[in-house]
């Protein structure tokens, strides 16, 4: 599988790729090598990650726990601290090992120590391989609110390397595949359809695509002014949703891609009472979410308070939501306004 050449950095595939990696170690000299991990990619990727890692420098694990409720500044403090400890400097490395999360949080400690580390992502879920570890976006939560702390920093490489999603649950895989929906309905419909049919599903070649889609995007607009905008279509009202599951004591959190499967329904229902996108498509990505992801009902007690969430949403001008939404598949609007009652009417034709 050929590498992807991002905007300064590659995405190689597969085992050989470490062959790569090894070689980008040597020929930078770096001091140390520093591994973070969490207890999950610690006991299932740690060990079928280092047998690969070919290198005489001196190797430091650093271990945080999991979960998205992890994700913020005190966890960094620890990590930097770790690093601190160990007697990192500016010729270390940072190489993340692990999902959404670890991915996302690594690449933002990287960048800020010592005003900037070298960092290679080794995403082991389907989320991080096709959304978190590409794209050069880094950061953490602020409370519940999702990604509201970070910069963009792109890594010395990306490694994406399947064997890994051998050790993850099908529910991580079903909330990567939210991703990968994404990319269908915004920029090409033959991702969508593939899932839709379930026909011809060789994962590797969803990844690559996603990717590859990933990427096309970020190299066009790499600080989203325009239209890296599209890939958060669904993330507008299912941030909401999932920092709304995150603060509420009584309910069980989704995962990432649960939430977002729910905003693309709901943003689809907006598309078509503001756009124009047919009732037909609009019924086809419902029914598409709920053939994957069990139904979540939205309480209607809860409306308010996940729509009040909606105003940290970072693409957020003046206080005004803006949405990314649908005229067709393939067919997209930025910076679309939302009345907040035809928000809510969209979290009711989802529970529908």
């Amino acid at each position: 599988m050929k590498t992807i050449q991002a905007v300064s950095y590659p995405v190689h595939f597969q085992e050989e790729s470490y062959v790569l990696l090894s070689n980008l170690i040597k020929n930078n000299n770096y001091s140390t090598i520093f591994i973070l991990v969490d207890e999950n990619t610690m006991e299932h990727c740690y060990p079928k990650f280092i047998p690969n890692l070919k290198t005489d420098k001196r190797i430091e694990l650093i271990e945080i726990e999991s979960g998205e409720i992890n994700k913020n500044l005190e966890t960094c403090i620890g990590v930097w601290n770790a690093i601190t400890e160990l007697g990192g400097d500016r010729k270390s490395l940072l190489i993340t090992l692990g999902g959404g999360v670890i991915t996302d949080l690594g690449g933002f400690v990287a960048s800020c120590f010592k005003r900037g580390i070298d960092f290679v992502n080794i995403p082991t879920t389907l989320l991080s391989m096709v959304d978190a570890s590409v794209g050069g976006k880094t950061g953490v939560d602020l409370g519940v609110l999702k990604n509201q702390i970070g910069l963009f920093a792109n890594p010395q490489m990306v490694i994406v390397d399947d064997r890994y999603l051998t050790t993850v649950t099908p529910r991580e895989i079903k909330s990567g595949t939210a991703e990968i929906i994404k990319y269908g309905l915004t920029y090409d419909i033959h991702l969508f359809n593939q899932i839709k049919d379930n026909k011809d599903l060789k994962i590797k070649d969803l990844i690559f695509r996603s990717v590859e889609i990933k990427n096309e995007v970020v190299l066009q607009d790499p600080k989203e002014q325009n239209l890296r905008k599209i890939l958060n279509f669904g993330h507008t009202l299912g941030h909401a949703i999932e920092s709304f599951y995150l603060e509420s004591e009584d309910k069980e959190n989704l995962t990432h891609g649960e939430a977002i499967a729910i905003g693309m329904v709901c943003e689809s229902y907006l598309s078509s009472q503001l756009l124009g996108l047919s009732t037909e498509k609009v019924n086809t990505v419902k029914e598409v979410v709920l053939s994957i992801y069990n139904k979540n009902n939205l309480l209607k007690q809860d409306f308010s308070s996940i729509v009040n969430l909606l105003k940290h949403d970072k693409k957020n001008v003046n206080g005004q939501v803006n949405f990314v939404l649908l005229n067709d598949f393939e067919d997209f609007k930025i910076d679309c306004k939302v009345p907040e009652d035809l928000i809510i009417e969209s979290m009711e034709f989802y529970n529908r």
